[in-house]
């Protein structure tokens, strides 16, 4: 079978997706696009493609199937859409969008255009968070009742009045704040493992920097099946301290910890009767290693993404539940 042949769109984040593509066995990066020439230019050369800096030439090419889109959080589903319409399947990393209503709109594109939509959540691939899943799910910690999730983080202001186009990640008509923006790995990671939500109340504030957009966000979850839960977020901590996940059960404890590179991390499982859990025993089954693996499998076997647009649009909903808390004062029901 001839390989699945890819674009990308935007080359900041992008440039990792391009990498991902190149390594991925029966995938083919045709082209790569950016705004910046000299960063097109680069990449393409780099890889071995074509490049440009008007996307719109990819999408009329009938030698790309799948293109990735990698600008600004607040324009995702916008390209999404105009992807899905030229007859290409799409996949965005994340968030998916900062705006539910965007979301909604490129499933409805994908849907009526019969194409692919899938979102790039890096942690749903990783093997041993898959594990972990399982472990929680066979009951090695019992009935969970509480998730808490710890993001402290520190970012320059240099980093909100950089970027291309300058200033993106700090105005809200681009970009969301704390937890849409880097919260949104642990938003999803900790709905994927406790599942839907059933209402959020939150607070959020910008105190660190000189931006538009939130810079700490508090929130208390209720999921469906009961369990609570809270979620911080800031990039105003110095020094940054990286990101702690803890989910309690009835039978024990899981943390979860990732610290910049050279900072440690890892899985720790603390049960009551101390046995130690390995979590290699659990089986999983072939999961692709990454978004380019993942998007040739589902476009050639016809394979369910690993985040499709209706999982990716799950935590969009819950930052955003958790924005309009904070605006109004008083808790918001979700319906997942």
């Amino acid at each position: 079978m001839a390989d699945v042949r890819f674009g990308i769109i935007g080359l900041g984040r992008g440039r990792k997706a391009a990498e991902q593509i190149v390594a991925a066995e029966g995938a083919t990066l045709v082209c790569v696009s950016d705004l910046q020439e000299d960063k097109a230019k680069e990449k393409g050369e780099e890889h071995g493609c074509e490049w440009t800096t008007d996307y719109k030439e990819m999408l009329v090419r009938d030698d790309i199937d799948v293109v990735g889109v990698y600008t600004s959080s607040g324009t995702h589903c916008d390209y999404a859409v105009e992807v899905l319409k030229a007859g290409k399947h799409a996949f965005v990393t994340k968030p998916m969008d900062i705006l539910v209503e965007k979301c909604d709109s490129a499933i409805a594109a994908a849907k009526e255009a019969g194409k692919i939509l899938a979102v790039d959540f890096g942690n749903r691939y990783d093997v041993e968070n898959q594990r972990l899943k399982a472990a929680i799910s066979e009951g090695v910690i019992g009935q969970v009742f509480l998730g808490d999730v710890k993001m402290k983080w520190w970012r320059e202001q240099s980093y909100y009045n950089g970027g291309y186009p300058m200033g993106w990640r700090s105005r809200k008509e681009t970009e969301g704040g704390s937890i849409a923006n880097q919260g949104v790995h642990f938003v999803d990671l900790i709905y994927w493992i406790l599942g839907p939500v059933k209402e959020v109340y939150g607070r959020s504030a910008t105190l660190g920097h000189d931006i538009e957009t939130e810079d700490i966000s508090i929130a208390q979850l209720t999921f469906q099946s009961g369990a609570w839960g809270l979620i911080t977020t800031t990039t105003s901590n110095y020094p940054h301290l990286g990101t702690t996940l803890e989910i309690s059960g009835t039978k024990g404890t899981i943390r979860w910890s990732q610290r910049r590179k050279g900072q440690g991390g890892g899985i720790e499982i603390l049960t009551k009767d101390n046995e130690p859990v390995d979590l290699s025993q659990f089986e999983i089954p072939g999961t692709p290693k990454d978004i380019a693996e993942d998007m040739v499998s589902a476009i050639t076997k016809g394979t369910a993404p690993v985040v499709s647009g209706e999982e990716g649009r799950k935590s969009v909903e819950i930052f955003c539940g958790v924005y309009k808390s904070a605006e109004t004062g008083v808790p918001v029901a979700l319906n997942q």
